[in-house]
């Protein structure tokens, strides 16, 4: 096999263990640059991906992350933060990691050489649904067991990868590449290959919930105030989009539960809480299609 972009020797990071600390933490900043703009280099491609993610949510379908090890844990990462920031079913996003819970706290041994187990993981699948391979090598066997499953049944895949001479590469249907280079300690993929990665499904999950109608501006209108900061923040939301005061916002709240849409369309539409909530339905959930965006703040 040919040695992945992610194992070479960084050569300005060859004499990392000699410097003095502030000198050690400086180099890694140095390379983490390097990591914004080269997935920045991969914008298009992000961009076909949130609109294929969107699509296929608007469909019933649902988003699947695979990965193993730190691209595994990510993938989780981000699947879990969903639902509280835009108040979706835990099923919607979903993230699946090589070799089971346990490998989210410790390493599994070989999880990710399993091709059989990749299969399996992935049986889950329909043609409805989208599946995104998630590793800085692209060449575990086990993603490319979830790939052969997902094309089997018709499942949209894309490939999120530091390496674009690895396999996932080449199976996927859709790649991001984004080729950050030899990591500051050699195949340590945790670093700038992770932090791509990261960034990358920030841009995935969040530009595909802004298409189907989860924000409104840049307000997080679906979020569950589950606590006192997020009652403090729905609180405020409702206050500006609405163009209210707190104490007028916190009573409309009070009476839907704490949903941050129905609370405004209460108070611009001047209804009651059957009456907002039949109107967000009638608009799938959308606020722009109901309220007037010259009237927002």
């Amino acid at each position: 096999m040919t040695e992945a972009i992610t194992e070479y020797r960084n050569e300005n990071t060859k004499d990392i263990d000699l410097l003095s600390t502030i000198d050690m933490v400086r180099k890694m900043n140095e390379e983490d640059l390097i990591v914004a703009k080269v997935v920045g280099d991969e914008a298009p491609n992000i961009a076909a991906a949130i609109d294929i993610i969107a699509k296929a949510f608007l469909k019933g379908g649902r988003l699947f992350y695979f990965g193993a090890g730190t691209s595994g844990r990510l993938g989780i990462l981000d699947a879990s933060e969903c639902p509280p920031t835009f108040s979706v079913d835990p099923s919607m996003v979903q993230g699946i990691i090589a070799g089971g819970e346990r490998a989210l706290l410790t390493a599994v041994e070989g999880a990710e050489d399993s091709f059989e187990d990749g299969r399996k993981d992935a049986g889950m699948l329909t043609d409805k649904d989208v599946c995104v391979v998630i590793s800085a090598s692209g060449n575990p066997k086990y993603l490319l067991g979830v790939l052969e499953k997902a094309d089997e049944v018709g499942t949209a895949t894309i490939a999120i990868t530091c390496n674009s001479r690895g396999n996932i590469a080449q199976e996927a249907g859709h790649v991001i590449c984004a080729e950050v280079g030899p990591e500051v300690i050699a195949g340590s993929s945790r670093l700038k290959a992770g932090t791509a990665q990261k960034m990358i499904l920030n841009m995935l999950s969040t530009g595909a919930m802004i298409k189907i109608g989860k924000t409104y501006e840049n307000f997080m209108i679906d979020l569950k105030a589950v606590n006192e900061k997020l009652k403090d923040r729905a609180i405020r939301i409702v206050s500006q989009i609405a163009q209210v005061t707190h104490s007028e916002a916190l009573g409309a709240l009070l009476k839907c539960d704490w949903e941050i849409k129905t609370a405004i369309i209460m108070i611009k539409m001047k209804t009651d809480v059957d009456n907002a909530r039949l109107e967000l339905k009638r608009h799938g959930g959308v606020l722009r299609r109901i309220i007037n965006t010259e009237t927002a703040v």
